[in-house]
Parts: structure tokens; sequence; C-alpha cells
């Protein structure tokens, strides 16, 4: 189903345009008859839980030599 509604209306039922995109509706937000803005709901992937910090402790290494000064020729390259 697709809701196309203007700006000042939309403002009024905000609550009922989210609904309707979390449900998988097409809402767009209209001036006059000129489309503005697509409502839309956020995908699922982006709503997960919080990380859990230590979770593949070991996995990563970082070399002891990372935070030395990078050499002249890797800013300027080999001649």
């Amino acid at each position: 189903m697709t809701t196309t509604m203007d700006v000042e209306e939309a403002k009024l039922h905000l609550a009922q345009l989210l609904e309707l995109a979390k449900a998988g509706n097409e809402v767009f937000i209209s001036e006059g008859s000129t489309p503005v803005a697509r409502l839309s709901a956020v995908a699922p992937s982006l709503s997960r839980k919080p990380r859990v910090a230590g979770l593949h402790a070991g996995a990563i290494w970082v070399s002891s030599d990372f935070d030395q000064e990078l050499p002249e020729e890797f800013w300027v390259g080999n001649p």
C-alpha cells in the first residue's frame, strides 16, 4: 500500500505514518502535490543487539611497530 500525505497533515499523524512504514508500506510526504520525502522503516540488521567487548579476544593483533613513523618513500613513492 502506498500513502501520500501533505507535510502539515503528516505532522498530525506521524505515529500512524510510522506504523504504516514499519508494516512495510510506502509512505511519501509531500508539499502540495510534490513528493519531497519517503518514510521507511529501518532494516532489522541495523537494530541489532549491542556489541560485546572481548567476544573475540586473541583474534586480532597489532604489530609492535604500529605507531612508528612511516618512511619518506611511503609518502612520495619509490622513483
